[in-house]
């Protein structure tokens, strides 16, 4: 979708669909904002009637069409509502856009614009961004290996968004914001399409070529490390998950604002080596469909694995917008991909899987194989990176939907400072995250009598064990977090900004707004 912003009067927009956001009006004394009333005096007070009739109110997610509004130049008018004033933030915004794009696909509609609204709390540029990625995330569709059906809509191929009035530096500044807007809801899409391919297409070769194309495209650099590799690494843990499938594992290496060579620095004119930018590990999880190995599933339980990987989609996603942003910041992306399968050639309850970092694990359950895999992937990033800080995203866990249900993610981890710039970073995004505590005993309670550690710590505390257990392999002077989205990554529910049941692309945007705001961390 084709996102604009533009500060003409919203009553001359030719678009097949105009959308209004209306904070919620009084039911006794209600009074239009001035851009709203001026879009009533043109249409002959038809939105006045509407909301006298009592068919709108202004509610989160109340909405109302107004078919042919004589005097203005859209062929339909849509009242979206966006809730109490005091309570307007970016995310009713993005909700706002949602609908009417919503509204516009339901109808064949081909453009669209939304007029834009300002408070003392909400300027220009952020009601641009969240606009605009509502709109984009809204117009997200995954039916290529669907035959379209006669009566099938595509979305609107276009969005105006209209700050009427605005000045030029805050046109100015809400155009660049627009642009972010429409770069962060991309990327999260491209973590969608990774995720909602069937696993017969995206085994870990493909899923590593897809981040060679997103890297060309964007001038990421990347490398893939194939079976001899790994194994010339030592890294038993991605091998032995990867192990009983024919399709062999990879891990996947991007990297934004890479330097020149490792341990070389070249000098500027002043004869000075350029200072050097931070440098931040993301780390995803990248099992490209999951039976559980040995340990295989009930068949209700293995439906929907496909979307195991995506925690290494949303990796792809934040480099692929933390290079079209130009972050100033070193940003690497590593995804340890693999496919668990049960075959003669498994890992198997009981074996000791020598890791990469060194450190012997004892297998209990083949059915935990992501957290085997991140932690060859976190020793890597740190052995190779030697970064300011680590984040790891996965959908690790089952027991975090019992803990958090579908409405937040868990985040743990070794640093307060980085926990809670996540945290802000998802209250900025509309990702929800929940902190839950990882504690020395955790830790101690994940050590083995016959290895290093165990894998699994049972029922109790899961998604703190499993994050328990990928501490092991984190070094204590390491900034390091651990995102659980297993109950986040998909979802059956449609709403303003997922159209379809599917992956929903969660923890891209707030990856990318950890980056964007990384000076305010102080780590």
């Amino acid at each position: 979708m084709q996102v604009n912003v533009q500060t003409r009067a919203a009553a001359g927009a030719r678009v097949d669909l105009l959308a209004v956001p209306l904070v919620e009006l009084d039911a006794r004394r209600w009074r239009l904002p001035a851009r709203a009333a001026a879009l009533d005096r043109a249409s002959g007070g038809r939105i006045t009637a509407v909301i006298e009739s009592g068919d709108f109110r202004g509610k989160r997610g109340e909405s109302a069409l107004i078919h042919a509004p004589e005097g203005l130049a859209a062929r339909r008018l849509l009242l979206v509502g966006l809730g109490k004033e005091s309570d307007l933030d970016t995310d009713g915004l993005r909700e706002a856009a949602g609908i009417a794009v919503g509204a516009a696909s339901a109808r064949g509609a081909e453009k669209l614009a939304v007029t834009g609204i300002t408070t003392r709390r909400l300027r220009a540029a952020a009601a641009a961004q969240a606009l605009a990625e509502g709109a984009v995330l809204a117009s997200y569709r995954f039916d290529r290996y669907r035959k379209r059906a006669e009566d099938a809509k595509p979305p609107a191929a276009s969005a105006a968004l209209l700050f009427e009035g605005a000045s030029a530096s805050d046109a100015r500044a809400a155009r660049a914001a627009a642009s972010t807007g429409v770069i962060l809801a991309e990327s999260q899409n491209v973590a969608r399409d990774l995720s909602n391919e069937p696993p017969n297409e995206l085994p870990p070769a493909v899923l590593a070529r897809e981040a060679e194309r997103v890297a060309k495209e964007t001038g990421l650099r990347c490398r893939v490390l194939e079976v001899a590799e790994l194994r010339r690494r030592k890294m038993g843990a991605i091998l032995a998950v990867g192990g009983g499938s024919s399709r062999p594992p990879r891990l996947i290496v991007l990297e934004h604002n890479a330097p020149g060579g490792r341990g070389r620095k070249k000098k500027g004119r002043s004869g000075k080596a350029p200072r050097r930018r931070p440098t931040v590990c993301l780390v995803g999880k990248g099992i490209t469909f999951d039976t559980g190995g040995i340990s295989l599933k009930p068949t209700t339980s293995m439906v929907k694995m496909k979307h195991d990987m995506s925690g290494g989609a949303a990796v792809i996603g934040a480099l692929r917008a933390a290079a079209l942003l130009k972050l100033p910041l070193h940003v690497v992306g590593i995804v340890s991909a693999a496919e668990n399968m049960p075959s003669g050639t498994a890992y198997r309850p009981d074996d000791i899987v020598a890791t990469a970092s060194g450190r012997t694990v004892e297998v209990a359950n083949t059915d935990a194989e992501g957290r085997m895999v991140l932690a060859d992937a976190l020793h890597f990033a740190q052995e190779e990176f030697e970064p300011a800080a680590m984040v790891d995203v996965a959908t690790l866990t089952g027991a975090c939907a019992v803990a958090l249900g579908t409405w937040a993610a868990a985040v743990l981890g070794n640093d307060e400072r980085l926990v809670e710039a996540l945290r802000r970073a998802g209250d900025t995004t509309g990702e929800r995250f929940w902190q839950l505590p990882l504690w020395d005993v955790h830790r101690e309670h994940m050590r083995s009598q016959i290895a290093d550690v165990k894998q699994t710590g049972g029922r109790d505390g899961g998604t703190i064990t499993a994050a328990a257990f990928l501490w092991h392999f984190v070094s204590d002077d390491t900034p390091w977090a651990h995102l659980d989205i297993a109950s986040t990554a998909d979802t059956e529910r449609k709403g303003p900004l997922q159209p379809r049941a599917g992956a929903t692309g969660f923890g891209v945007r707030t990856l990318v707004e950890l980056l964007r705001s990384w000076r305010h961390t102080k780590l």
